[in-house]
């Protein structure tokens, strides 16, 4: 008989659907079943392991109810000797514009089994995700989360635990490259089960909708740097197997199930698992597919990563900033021209009353941070010659100055784009959005800051909000479970101040840039530990709540204490 080896996990939810994501350790049918919908599907086989992914459609919308899973016609979950609460798939309602719209977000959960006991291994706070699932747990009269929006490094693949380590040890020599290091698809399950197979973060992940991007973690740091640097990483021997399993992985984890049933229709790769015959393993199709998508880096773009999500009035479009990168010997962008086109599009769509942008680096970092990667990216492309730039392409990779601001153009294009949807609306028509809100992680730290447009009529001025433009923030909420040396909270505190953006500007002037079409304003942080944010959105109305995770006092159970509240838009 068929056992459930990971999930459910619920993806997407509207209206009237539900997916669910399904991991089994042998082929079978898997049932989703709930008092108004009941849909199977056979699992696929990658590589000897078998998923599945389950959309129930024709839901009552707003409604809540329990469901359940079941394995060839076996009912697997809930567990009967769990004391849980139920899992439930809960459908907004065609008025839910009434009631508060609440998103969770945060990026960077760094998990060892139990993720709440670090031990001596690394000595982290709680997980802030783990100490969430707990709360609602014990609190059954607490709303849950609309959404949970993960905004990259979910698993570590260049930062084991020691317990995975010893696992991989059993499988090869760690003395040869990678190492401790994630080598291929099947050490990728493992770091995945190891994730996701904490039982309050198993019980999270059934009950609240996610939607989830990579950052440079769940491949390795500083993924896609450079051209240079993807050149050193094709040398090695143990590269190609280590994308293309990183790749592989993800798809099956975490990009299919953020697509909506329209797009998992359109989707060429789902349609050949699916198409499979029985009894056929696809995990070469899979291996294939990455080793492209992968290639994809130097410019092409058939293979899109990034998708978009509405809850109600509100936009969620979630870009990939890391495996599209345009890196050629003579241009750097963060996004290609096919997908700023498709990000567009999607934002002139209109219907939207606040427009979120997820990217898992943030838009708008520490001014003088800012700067520096921008004068480092221009030093790379030999504004200062040769010799600086062979030396400033050693300091972009020794000082992961690869954010948004050391992509420039895309940096310009991305800001452009904001500040016309900000103060002109969609091209579609309709009003201006009530908030543009750029959702990011990456940096180890929480802070908050608004943006103003300098006056060259593309965007928003400050104090434009009141007559009808968005106000465009960037919220910034990393790590859920991390730490960061104590030499970096220096360095982040110092890029916020006065001194360095004095240097800022000097090393602007230094190579030559042209002026920033946006300026911005720190409204709170740094913070530092693990925390989550939570947007709260009604009608064009909008609040941030910023939660810290916490060891209880005398011996109590982690907490989540409310560390902060800000309205972002009163109207």
């Amino acid at each position: 008989m068929a056992e459930l080896l990971l999930g459910p996990v619920l993806r997407h939810v509207d209206r009237t659907s539900a997916t669910v994501w399904v991991e089994t350790d042998s082929p079978c049918v898997v049932t989703v079943a709930c008092e108004d919908g009941v849909a199977s599907a056979a699992t696929w086989t990658v590589f000897g392991h078998h998923y599945v992914l389950v959309v129930v459609e024709g839901l009552t919308p707003g409604r809540s109810r329990e469901y359940r899973v079941l394995l060839d016609e076996r009912t697997c979950w809930p567990d009967e000797r769990s004391n849980y609460p139920p899992s439930v798939l809960r459908t907004p309602s065609a008025d839910d514009e009434e009631r508060d719209l609440n998103l969770v977000f945060g990026s960077c959960r760094w998990s060892s089994p139990p993720s709440t006991e670090a031990g001596e291994e690394r000595r982290l706070d709680p997980d802030a995700l783990d100490t969430l699932a707990r709360r609602l747990m014990r609190s059954p009269d607490e709303p849950l989360p609309d959404a949970l929006l993960l905004l990259g490094d979910q698993v570590y693949a260049d930062e084991t635990s020691r317990a995975m380590q010893n696992r991989l040890a059993r499988r090869r020599d760690l003395d040869e490259p990678p190492g401790g290091q994630i080598a291929d698809f099947e050490e990728y399950t493992l770091l995945y089960h190891e994730s996701w197979s904490d039982p309050q973060i198993r019980w999270l992940l059934s009950t609240v909708p996610s939607a989830m991007i990579f950052d440079d973690h769940d491949v390795i740091d500083d993924w896609n740097t450079s051209h240079a640097w993807r050149a050193d990483m094709a040398a090695t021997d143990w590269w190609s197997e280590r994308i293309a399993g990183a790749l592989a992985s993800y798809w099956i984890y975490q990009h299919v199930g953020n697509l909506d049933p329209a797009a998992l229709a359109r989707n060429e790769v789902l349609a050949a698992v699916r198409a499979a015959a029985p009894g056929e393993d696809v995990g070469p199709l899979l291996h294939e597919f990455a080793l492209r998508a992968d290639a994809e880096a130097e410019g092409k773009t058939s293979t899109r990563w990034s998708f978009r999500r509405d809850f109600g009035r509100t936009r969620l479009l979630m870009i990939d900033s890391r495996a599209g990168r345009v890196l050629t010997t003579d241009r750097r962008a963060m996004i290609g021209a096919d997908e700023l086109a498709w990000i567009t599009e999607q934002a002139d769509e209109g219907g939207y009353d606040h427009l979120l942008i997820g990217t898992s680096l943030p838009w708008l970092l520490p001014s003088g941070i800012h700067d520096l990667e921008s004068w480092n990216e221009a030093l790379c492309a030999g504004a200062r010659g040769p010799r600086l730039a062979r030396w400033s392409e050693w300091l972009r990779r020794a000082g992961d100055l690869e954010h948004w601001a050391a992509f420039r153009e895309s940096f310009d294009a991305l800001s452009a784009l904001i500040g016309r949807i900000a103060l002109h609306g969609p091209r579609a028509g309709g009003p201006a959005p009530a908030t543009v809100c750029v959702l990011s992680g990456d940096v180890h730290h929480v802070y908050a800051a608004e943006a103003h447009w300098l006056g060259s009529g593309e965007g928003p001025r400050a104090g434009d909000a009141a007559g009808g433009a968005a106000r465009v923030y960037q919220l910034t909420c990393s790590p859920v479970h991390n730490s960061v040396p104590p030499a970096i909270r220096i360095g982040f505190r110092f890029g916020w101040g006065r001194t360095a953006t004095r240097i800022g500007r000097a090393l602007a002037a230094h190579a030559r840039l042209t002026p920033l079409p946006v300026e911005w304003t720190k409204l709170g942080g740094p913070w530092f530990g693990n925390h989550l944010m939570t947007l709260t959105l009604r009608g064009r109305r909008a609040t941030l709540s910023l939660d810290r995770a916490e060891n209880g006092r005398r011996h109590r159970a982690a907490r989540l204490r409310r560390v902060g509240r800000a309205t972002l838009r009163g109207d």
